[in-house]
């Protein structure tokens, strides 16, 4: 073979080499709380070479064992504790989780009432990456329930019928009652989604009309419309009109509020007073409002929501999601203070029925105020 189609050959090889696309780069995203340092060597007296902070982004340089030895963005290289980042696996989770839910209606907005962690399904022990402080605002996409503690979650007791509250069965041997917790699925201001632990979440209610739960928790406020006020302190002296939705306080429930409430102003009083009520009910988020055009031509407020139109509810088993196994939507409008029910649905409302048992507890609660 001559050695000019040799060297011919080699120039081949070594071009379609500067093709081949390079593996991508090892990372590792940070998931500790708190201040974090990458340190100059691993031993117990070291340098911090630089500072680290949850969500950051890692490439890594060596493994040893716990610790990796980790460059920044910036180009500072140190060693970190493997237990304080998440590989790219988990990174990816919640980014496909985020984009899954990009489009999803914002059924309430709520603060976090102390730092929380994400998860990537509801669940104290389930994965979590990003922290976000307290105060924190996000937007609320769906509402699930999990059990406190995983042990609850994988026995064979851990069924809606053996939660806190059912009936103990004489002559068998009790298992102590599941305990279960609200989540919510959160998105923040940088587009950052996953589950919070929902009881240290403040649902953002306007104080004018949150103080007219009676014992229930409001989870969704929604505007209607504004009627003019000259004697009201609202802003442009427009007070707002609005649509609540309230659940029971208590957590695990299979559906996501029992009464539809509408507050209009009395320009007359100044207050708010009920013009439409519906209750109990087992109603699942999220409501629909709009603006139609009335019969003057007039525009006027319509809403809609999705109740159960029997007692079978089906639960996702990853994220805890109850729905209803018969949707059934309802359609409302308002003109002036008259709410009337329209649309194809005028079926009758299928009520709650809360059980002889919880009837009886009422009863007594309210013997016990007198």
């Amino acid at each position: 073979m001559p050695a000019a189609f040799l060297l011919l050959l080699l120039g081949m090889a070594s071009g379609c080499g500067r093709f081949q696309q390079k593996a991508p780069p090892d990372m590792v995203y940070v998931s500790a709380e708190g201040a974090l340092y990458l340190h100059d060597r691993v031993a117990v007296v070291s340098n911090r070479i630089a500072e680290v902070k949850n969500g950051d982004a890692l490439r890594v340089v060596e493994r040893a064992g716990r610790f990796l030895k980790v460059k920044t963005s910036q180009g500072q290289i140190g060693w970190i504790e493997q237990s304080a980042v998440v590989d790219s696996g988990v990174y990816d989770q919640f980014a496909n989780l985020a984009a899954a839910n990009k489009n999803d209606p914002v059924v309430a907005t709520g603060t976090l009432d102390d730092e929380l962690y994400m998860h990537i399904l509801p669940g104290r022990t389930t994965q979590h990456f990003y922290l976000l402080p307290a105060n924190t605002k996000v937007e609320l996409l769906a509402r699930a329930s999990a059990p406190r503690t995983p042990i609850q979650a994988a026995s064979p007791e851990a069924r809606p019928a053996q939660r806190a509250g059912a009936e103990a069965v004489p002559g068998l041997p009790q298992s102590q009652p599941v305990v279960m917790e609200d989540w919510w699925l959160g998105r923040d201001a940088r587009g950052r989604t996953g589950w919070l632990l929902g009881n240290l979440i403040y649902v953002n209610v306007p104080d004018d009309i949150a103080q007219y739960a009676e014992g229930q928790q409001i989870v969704g406020a929604y505007v209607l419309r504004t009627v003019e006020d000259p004697e009201s302190d609202f802003p442009n002296h427009e007070a707002p009109e609005y649509l609540t939705l309230e659940a029971p306080l208590e957590a695990g429930r299979p559906f996501d509020y029992n009464e539809v409430r509408i507050f209009t102003w009395s320009v007359r009083h100044h207050r708010y007073e009920t013009a439409f009520r519906l209750r109990p009910i087992a109603g699942f988020l999220p409501v629909k409002t709009g603006m139609e055009k009335g019969p003057d031509g007039s525009e006027i407020p319509t809403f809609s929501f999705v109740i159960a139109g029997n007692d079978n509810v089906v639960t996702d088993p990853a994220t805890g999601i109850t729905r209803p196994a018969s949707p059934r939507t309802l359609h409302y409008e308002m003109i002036e203070t008259v709410v009337k029910r329209m649309g194809p649905d005028m079926g009758p409302i299928p009520l709650l029925d809360r059980g002889e048992k919880q009837r009886k507890e009422e009863a007594r609660r309210r013997g016990r105020r007198r």
